[in-house]
């Protein structure tokens, strides 16, 4: 990892700007910024925000949604953890806590606002980023994003070779890949050819 790479993660973990806001939420945490930057990783996972498994753990995608996104990639935990291969990058650092009705709340949109932009500057070398769920679409495919999530995720080979819009790999969305087989017939056969290139 470069220094300024290096540097960067550094400050971002010792991060407490969203402090007051995560307090103010139903679960009341302190922030836990939580991400795999990578200066040699060809591969670029970008998801929306820890959630607080992931926050209590300090590992990314420690969880089912984890489990299933290795599978939707076809790789390993010890590959999906080399950082030397898979950088993994949420749009929101820390866990952004439940609403008082348990429901996820988005990341706050000063997490990215402040460190994205500098994060990405320092990872030339990726080729391919996955684009998991609508806040990481909105951000990095702008104003050619579709009017929906599957709409969007639809378009895939629109978006490529560097991107690859996805659903996110929750158990929540069981249902949605049940209305869309296309996306396990069509997109995932694609997607892990593509990641056993660039992490072999």
């Amino acid at each position: 990892m470069s220094d300024m790479l290096a540097r960067l993660e550094l400050e971002i973990s010792s991060c407490r700007r969203c402090a007051d806001r995560f307090q103010a939420t139903a679960t009341r945490h302190a922030p836990r910024p939580v991400l795999y930057p990578s200066r040699t990783a060809r591969l670029l996972i970008v998801g929306q925000a820890p959630g607080a498994r992931v926050h209590a753990s300090g590992v990314p995608f420690d969880d089912r949604s984890g489990d299933r996104l290795r599978d939707w990639l076809g790789v390993d935990r010890a590959t999906f953890y080399d950082r030397r291969r898979v950088a993994i990058v949420p749009m929101g650092f820390c866990f952004p806590g439940y609403d008082a009705r348990g429901s996820d709340l988005p990341p706050p949109p000063l997490c990215a606002d402040t460190w994205r932009q500098q994060v990405l500057d320092q990872m030339p070398q990726v080729e391919l980023t996955l684009l998991i769920g609508q806040y990481a679409q909105a951000w990095h495919l702008g104003k050619s994003r579709k009017k929906t999530l599957t709409e969007t995720v639809a378009a895939w080979r629109d978006y490529g070779p560097a991107y690859l819009p996805m659903p996110h790999p929750s158990w929540r969305n069981t249902a949605w890949l049940k209305r869309n087989p296309w996306f396990e017939d069509e997109v995932l056969p694609w997607l892990k050819a593509q990641v056993a290139l660039l992490t072999g």
